[in-house]
């Protein structure tokens, strides 16, 4: 088993050394070799060597050494040997180590004591350091604060030892009288720390008689002063729990931003009230904006955030002091930033809010910084939102954003566009401003999707006469003239025709090949054309109308078909565009209604949708009791100490709304135990597993069978996967027909299905032999770390195209009696979906659904589903997984295919 070390130790595992060797490098004159040799011998003996040789010649050669290097490898060495034998009794030799030790630390030379010192920290055996103690008490008095501050933390160690507190029995009293005289900084730290650990009424005594001088204490010394305060006042919930927080509210004006930031997560984490919850909230906002470096902010942001989670009306009223870090280039800072705002937005602050980020769009334009465009498309969002929840404010921001239409960052665009339809149905009132400004402006878009969404529009909301007869010129003047391509000659192959400089974005992206576009170019002529057909009076205008409709139709037809473009037409779009001419060749009251009614019920249904959706999440988000009608009421206003009792307030009624919950039931906590080893073994064995984010708990009960005292018992555990042992769990002496309880943390870094296996291994007093009892494997489950998420159909898409990873998983699963959506919950309700839930209801032959879900370690999951029901029940089709990383892939893939295997009949 390998041994522990408080020093890393290079050397290189490709040449191992010899004992031999390393003797003879010892027992010469030069101190590089004897350097070099030492570490080999460290390493050796990490790695589980012995060496038992080697001793007597360190001690002949290399304790004479006055090399600082040398006695810092010597003291290693002394840290790692065996210095007792199988019985537990301090081996002979080590009097000779004694003796040296002595020797250093009555060293004239400061180096030597100091790390000789810090080495005896680490030592455990009492009879090494009781004769050394003398000396020791010395060093508390030297003249040098290096040797000072490294006494006090030998003295504190050996007082912590188990038979410390008789060795030295006047520890506490030298150290505090130690700290009334000490002028160093880093000793009046280790000091205070000592009577913290060893003492802590002691500490809390000098605390308080030294109040007034607290800010003036150096930055190490106040930290250890806060981690004081946070303990005592978890176990200690008294009287003093004021002082302590005006302590921590005095610290606050600290020079130090380590100290100030500790002041505010300690004053949160001890206190409830909001004189606090204000005052360590603005000691954020101090430190966002006095802050250069980008970590540090990330980090205020995240305290920000849980602050926002918990005491959302005090962040409110500093909601614009948080907006000033959009001035960070950063973004990452930007786009925390803009998560927290929008989640803080109120009647009150609204317009203050969105003439903000109306100033910051406008930055973007500059093109100062290569990521202007990501940047633009979060404002963007960010405005979006702001005008869905308080739509009074669109008129303010949607011309401005009607600029970015033509945006070269698509994203952006699209964003702009889907922001525009939004408002163009929520807002009546400036239906009429947008339309005249979409027609405006319609000839500088370039991207094909934002061209298609533009068109929606227009073929859904020109209503009036004169905005029909818009839409339709518009149109046709993007579209430029008629032919899209010409044939000279009989024997030359056709050619295309460019059209004059007036021409527009509809015929450059037509000539490309966008036939999807040419769709939705004819959808909305025929919607302009039915609608001309309601508002004016003229059939002869009329006719003219649908006749340059079907001419331009009929164009796009033969494009598709000529050789003048690298691929055809695809039979969708050719379908499309062929009813779109159908439609207009006999137009009938029913489809007239289809097209110019069911359209827009279907988009108002798929808001309304959309904003009880988040009505919902945003109602799950705030699931918190409320108060009974005969609780008390504390009128606190009455009362003295306002800052005390105003935090025991607010505690109580955290209680009487059902804030301070108690932990899971034991019937939940059953389902959680897993047996380890079976009825019949010697050792009885099972585990009770605790998921947190970024570690595992296991609890494990081992019980004595027998009727004799198992020794050395040991829990010897393994992981595979992306899971870590943090640390051997000891051995333990188990008395007949005896329990132990044994904790084990195991660290995950990653999403991905991880297996613990492991054995224990004990010896009895009869058998020389130890004996070894397999444990059961405990895997780890990865839907323990994934939790359904929600992301737009556009952010989906964007990740479903970056994504590397992707696992294909077949259906194979039969539906007897169950609809597609049912089957969908059953298989994944771990996912978020990306659309409406209301469009899984209902039975059809097809499903093709997004699902989304997030991991703890903010890892994406993306899964696509697209299945087909065939006429004996079964579903055929595959189910696609996309992440960043290989493990999410194929683990949530297992996963799904366990169970279809469960869901299947």
């Amino acid at each position: 088993m390998e041994k522990s070390c408080s020093l890393l130790v290079h050397f290189d595992k490709g040449t191992p050394a010899i004992a031999n060797e390393i003797k003879e490098a010892l027992e010469g004159n030069d101190v590089l070799a004897k350097i070099d040799a030492m570490k080999k011998a460290v390493s050796l003996l990490l790695n589980g060597e012995t060496l038992p040789q080697l001793f007597i010649t360190i001690i002949r050669y290399v304790l004479p050494s006055e090399d600082h290097t040398i006695q810092r490898l010597l003291l290693l060495y002394l840290e790692i040997i065996d210095k007792k034998d199988a019985s537990g009794k301090l081996l002979p030799e080590m009097i000779l180590i004694c003796q040296n030790l002595r020797n250093n630390l009555q060293h004239p030379n400061e180096y030597i004591r100091g790390v000789t010192l810090r080495f005896l920290c680490r030592l455990h055996e009492t009879e090494i350091i009781e004769p050394l103690i003398p000396s020791v008490l010395q060093n508390l008095e030297h003249r040098h604060p290096f040797i000072r501050r490294n006494a006090i933390f030998a003295v504190m160690s050996i007082y912590k030892l188990p038979q410390g507190d008789q060795l030295l029995v006047d520890a506490p009293e030298m150290i505090e009288k130690a700290l009334s005289t000490e002028h160093d900084q880093s000793a009046k730290r280790n000091a205070f720390l000592m009577l913290f650990t060893c003492a802590q009424e002691r500490a809390i005594n000098y605390l308080f008689s030294h109040v007034d001088k607290i800010p003036e204490w150096g930055e190490q010394l106040q930290m250890v002063v806060l981690e004081l305060i946070r303990k005592v006042c978890r176990t200690d919930k008294g009287e003093k729990k004021g002082k302590y927080i005006t302590i921590i509210i005095s610290l606050l004006n600290a020079t130090s931003s380590a100290v100030v930031y500790e002041c505010a997560g300690t004053l949160v984490s001890l206190s409830s009230a909001p004189t606090a919850i204000k005052a360590a909230a603005n000691t954020y906002g101090q430190l966002l904006l006095s802050q250069s470096d980008n970590n540090v902010k990330l980090i205020v942001l995240d305290r920000l955030q849980e602050l926002k989670s918990s005491h959302r009306e005090i962040m409110v009223d500093m909601v614009m002091d948080v907006l000033r870090a959009l001035s960070s280039p950063n973004l990452d800072i930007r786009r925390k930033t803009l998560d927290i705002i929008l989640d803080l937005i109120t009647a009150r602050n609204v317009n203050e809010i969105v003439q903000m980020l109306k100033k910051e769009v406008v930055k973007t334009q500059s093109g100062e910084l290569e990521k202007n465009g990501e940047y633009r498309q979060m404002l963007i969002q960010a405005i979006h939102s702001c005008a869905i929840k308080f739509p009074e404010v669109a008129s303010t921001v949607v011309h401005l954003l009607m600029d970015f239409l033509g945006d070269s960052n698509i994203a952006s665009a699209i964003d702009v566009v889907i922001f525009v339809r939004e408002i163009i149905e929520t807002n009546p009132k400036l239906r009429v401003s947008i339309v005249t400004r979409l027609l405006d402006t319609f000839y500088q878009i370039r991207a094909a999707r934002v061209c298609a969404g533009a068109l929606w529009i227009v073929g859904e909301y020109c209503l009036s006469l004169s905005e029909v007869e818009s839409g339709i010129a518009t149109i046709k003047q993007c579209l430029g003239e008629l032919p899209f391509f010409s044939i000279t000659e009989e024997v030359a192959a056709p050619t295309m025709v460019q059209g004059s400089l007036s021409s527009g974005n509809l015929r450059s992206l037509l000539l490309t090949g966008d036939f999807f576009l040419a769709a939705v170019v004819a959808c909305t002529l025929t919607k302009l054309v039915l609608r001309w057909e309601e508002v004016q009076s003229s059939k002869v205008e009329v006719n003219k109308a649908a006749t340059h409709a079907l001419l331009i139709m009929v164009s796009m037809l033969q494009l598709g078909q000529s050789s003048v473009l690298p691929h055809p037409i695809d039979s969708d779009s050719y379908d499309r565009i062929l009813l779109c001419i159908r439609l207009l060749s006999n137009t009938g009251d029913d489809i007239r209604k289809i097209w110019l009614q069911s359209c827009r019920q279907s988009f108002v249904k798929m808001l309304s949708e959309k904003q009880l959706r988040e009505t919902e999440e945003l109602k799950a988000k705030a699931q918190v009791s409320h108060a009974q009608p005969d609780d008390l009421i504390d009128f606190y206003h009455l009362k003295s100490r306002k800052l005390e009792l105003e935090d025991e307030v607010q505690d109580d009624l955290k209680r009487a709304t059902g804030e301070f919950i108690n932990d899971g039931n034991d019937t939940n906590k059953l389902n959680r135990i897993l047996q380890l080893t079976g009825f019949s073994d010697p050792v009885y064995a099972e585990a009770y597993v605790t998921v947190h984010h970024y570690d595992i708990v296991l609890d494990v009960t081992v019980i004595n069978r027998t009727k004799e005292t198992l020794q050395n018992l040991c829990l010897e555990l393994a992981t595979m996967g992306d899971l870590k042992l943090v640390e051997r769990p000891q051995n333990y002496a188990l008395a007949p027909e005896s329990s132990k309880q044994i904790k084990a943390n195991i660290k995950v870094s990653s999403t991905e299905t991880g297996v613990i296996f492991g054995n224990i291994v004990y010896e009895t007093s009869n058998v020389f032999e130890r004996t070894v009892v397999v444990l059961n494997d405990i895997h780890i489950d990865i839907m323990d770390y994934i939790s359904p998420a929600f992301c737009s159909d556009a952010a989906f898409r964007t990740m479903w195209a970056e994504f590397e990873w992707e696992n294909k998983v077949t259906s194979r699963i039969f539906l007897s009696e169950i609809s597609f959506g049912c089957f969908c919950y059953l298989l994944l309700n771990n996912l978020g979906l990306v659309f409406p839930r209301s469009t899984l209801d209902g039975e059809c032959g097809f499903l093709a659904a997004n699902l989304y879900a997030k991991s703890v370690f903010g890892e994406d999951a993306l899964v696509n589903i697209s299945l087909e029901k065939q006429g004996d029940g079964k579903l055929s089709g595959y189910i696609r997984i996309r992440s960043k990383t290989q493990g999410i892939a194929l683990s949530l893939g297992d996963k799904i295919t366990l169970k279809q295997k469960g869901g299947g009949s």
